[in-house]
């Protein structure tokens, strides 16, 4: 999916949602245990109850590689579900990987290839040959870690290298890239006030905002300083959705959640 066809689906649905896919089999509901593949029944409950209030979900891997084989299992028919029932949703796979060559090259292999996503979560420490084997894919984003939202973001992120923060740094050095047009950027909503600078350096590229919701982040806040006039966000909420509720009406209840968020990103849409 391009970033034009992401932007008309945010339009068409009056939604910029991301819904994090972070599947926990000590978190779901304890009837789903007993079913065939408990990760994939969650999931598609939620998928088919929350889809008409977003554009897009993401799943955690770590979540589906912690159940080892029956977890890329579960991953895979996940993907494929969404491919085959809701084909305008955008898709993101939360890997954070990042290594040089070959090795960079056959995880963009896994995750656009094989798995077939939108996009793909990647870590910019160890520099642009890390990076530009997955922005070698047509039609793929790549989303780079700039400014996440965890408090451990202020051991490395915020540090001075120059004059600029490091992670102001990456973002200007990531736009030299080869195929750099094809770059979203994480910016966690917990750092809305550090937008505005963001936006100075990367003006139109989309931003992956994760932290709005049970991390605290504010929706108005990130549509003040982060939004463009093509939007430009996908906004991520997984526990305050998915997690809802853990009785046999979870699904309908994470709607009710998702509808909520939907509603404002609306409202949000109205001011431009």
């Amino acid at each position: 999916m391009t970033s034009q066809e992401l932007t008309e689906q945010i339009f068409k649905k009056k939604s910029f949602l991301c819904v994090g896919l972070d599947t926990d089999l000590e978190r779901i509901p304890t009837y789903l245990l007993s079913e065939k593949d408990p990760a994939f029944s969650f999931n598609k409950a939620i998928i088919d109850a929350t889809h008409e209030f977003c554009v897009a979900y993401k799943p955690n891997i770590a979540f589906y590689e912690a159940l080892g084989v029956d977890g890329w299992k579960s991953l895979k028919k996940t993907i494929n579900y969404l491919h085959s029932e809701y084909p305008d949703l955008y898709t993101i796979a939360d890997a954070k990987r990042g290594d040089i060559g070959n090795t960079s090259r056959m995880y963009a292999k896994a995750f656009f290839d094989d798995l077939g996503f939108d996009s793909v979560t990647v870590a910019p420490y160890m520099g642009k040959d890390s990076v530009e084997p997955f922005l070698e894919f047509t039609n793929k984003h790549t989303i780079l870690l700039a400014l996440t939202s965890n408090e451990g973001a202020f051991d490395f992120q915020t540090l001075k290298t120059g004059d600029d923060d490091l992670y102001k740094k990456v973002i200007k050095t990531s736009k030299e890239w080869q195929n750099s047009e094809n770059l979203m950027y994480v910016v966690g909503a917990t750092k809305a006030e550090y937008l505005a600078d963001i936006r100075k350096i990367i003006p139109e590229n989309f931003l992956l905002v994760p932290g709005v919701g049970a991390q605290g982040g504010s929706l108005e806040e990130v549509c003040k300083y982060g939004m463009t006039k093509n939007v430009g966000l996908l906004v991520n909420s997984s526990r305050k959705i998915i997690y809802a509720s853990d009785s046999s009406n979870f699904a309908e209840i994470a709607a009710a959640k998702a509808e909520a968020i939907q509603t404002q990103m609306a409202q949000e849409l109205e001011k431009l």
